[in-house]
């Protein structure tokens, strides 16, 4: 299992926390997500790498932003 942790901003609230989820859900590969808005913390679970490209344009796609942490 590979861990791959991003900082994301702009987050406020469970339903930002869900919008990332979603997004990031979508990508293939993706075993666990966890994500919290007080923290700014994203952590993307899955068997093999996870192209952080990907990760941050779901993040995008949600409307908020991410670097790897």
């Amino acid at each position: 299992m590979t861990t791959t942790e991003f900082q994301v901003t702009g987050m406020t609230c469970g339903h930002c926390e869900m919008s990332v989820r979603e997004e990031v859900a979508k990508i293939a590969g993706v075993d666990s997500i966890e994500v919290s808005h007080q923290s700014g913390r994203l952590v993307v679970a899955s068997e093999s790498p996870v192209d952080a490209a990907a990760v941050i344009a779901a993040v995008d796609e949600a409307g908020y932003q991410a670097v790897p942490a």
